[in-house]
């Protein structure tokens, strides 16, 4: 049987609009089942941000009282996370360092993340720029560690190590020691640091948690500077080393 011109047309337009209607109906199941699937992996999931100011406080020395902040704050999931650092301090009514570090984080091991970013040295005059890599972590015993390697320009290169650790005399009253120290491959005259170590910071802080999210503390926190970085200070007519006892207070929200 011969079909006509129209009745060609009429069983084409039927095929293309069942063809349509299949398409529509599979890219509507593939829509729900994967929207279904982002929801599932959310509640697993889920996007958290945490605000942790880890040391505001008013430290007594021989010359001028600073104030001190150093805090850090993230974004993210399970395995990633966008991570800022900064750390402030201001004295005699000026700012003495300004420091911000931004960071991707990514899980690498149970308790372990590596992080790449940039930080920004705002102070002391002239400004730097670094490219950072580190690794941020639970060591044995409970040490909480945070090695960082930074480049800069003009072939400028540092290290920090920073190291904790918590005493839980109860669960409220805890004394927690602390370690800073700084490495930089060349002299940087400008900004008063010298080649190899640079300084190191000790502090030993005892904070009673009012509540998990709110503890007062008191302390003491001892500084030195060696090598040239210490000549530098020297030159200018700045001490080179300071113990101070410190006052403030450790949140997180």
């Amino acid at each position: 049987m011969t079909l006509s011109r129209v009745q060609i047309l009429t069983l084409s337009g039927a095929t293309a609009l069942a063809n349509t209607a299949r398409y529509v109906f599979w890219g509507l199941l593939l829509h729900f089942f994967s929207m279904s699937l982002v929801q599932a992996m959310e509640k697993d999931d889920p996007t958290l941000s945490m605000v942790k100011i880890d040391q505001l406080e008013w430290r007594d020395t021989d010359g001028p009282d600073p104030f001190y902040f150093e805090g850090e704050g993230w974004v993210g999931r399970d395995l990633n996370k966008v991570w800022f650092k900064g750390e402030y301090e201001h004295r005699d009514g000026s700012t003495e360092e300004a420091e911000l570090q931004a960071l991707y984080s990514r899980a690498i091991a149970p308790f372990w993340d590596a992080q790449v970013g940039v930080r920004r040295d705002f102070k002391p005059q002239p400004s730097r720029s670094w490219l950072a890599v580190g690794f941020e972590g639970l060591a044995p015993y409970f040490f909480e560690l945070n090695p960082a390697f930074f480049v800069g320009k003009s072939g400028r290169t540092a290290f920090r190590l920073e190291a904790e650790y918590e005493i839980l005399f109860t669960q409220r009253l805890i004394l927690s020691p602390e370690l800073e120290i700084n490495f930089y491959g060349k002299n940087d005259e400008d900004t008063g640091n010298g080649s190899g170590l640079s300084d190191a910071q000790f502090g030993l802080r005892l904070r009673y948690e009012i509540r998990r999210e709110f503890a007062p503390y008191i302390g003491v926190n001892w500084y030195k500077k060696y090598g040239n970085t210490a000549d530098f200070s020297r030159e200018e007519g700045e001490g080179v080393s300071d113990t101070s006892l410190v006052i403030g207070v450790r949140a997180w929200f």
